[in-house]
């Protein structure tokens, strides 16, 4: 029983029904639309499809902007520092070698990263009808 009727039995709530939140930010993660967890949720790098190939589901409302860029560098930086100050205080490798491999190794996990931290967040928002996604806007 919703809150709202529990606290006020007369009080009609017009709210749209629950969509489960950890499936559909795992479909996103897996680059899948968040409803049907089928079709394609990008059609190329980051651009999203304005509906799913498969269910219908309109995804043009989504609004991720700066946030997957800040949480890929919150968790890329984490990664990517920890790592740096651990091979040096274990191995003290030579410069060159932290010229080339951290770098590269940033750029691989950064790409890797982005699409998947997007499309947690547009699970995220199509869960819990964000942005347009509940038939009505905010």
């Amino acid at each position: 029983m919703p809150i709202k009727q529990a606290l006020h039995p007369a009080a009609v709530t017009d709210d749209p029904p629950l969509r489960p939140l950890k499936p559909a930010m795992v479909n996103g993660w897996r680059l899948r639309c968040p409803d049907c967890g089928t079709g394609a949720l990008f059609g190329r790098f980051l651009k999203v499809n304005d509906h799913c190939p498969d269910c219908g589901e309109a995804l043009h409302h989504h609004r991720a902007d700066d946030a997957p860029p800040y949480f890929t560098i919150l968790i890329v930086g984490h990664i990517i520092v920890s790592m740096m100050l651990l091979t040096e205080q274990i191995y003290a490798p030579p410069l060159w070698f932290h010229y080339t491999a951290w770098p590269g190794l940033t750029l691989i996990m950064s790409l890797a990263l982005l699409p998947r931290i997007k499309g947690a967040l547009i699970g995220l928002q199509w869960a819990r009808y964000m942005h347009g996604f509940g038939g009505r806007e905010d």
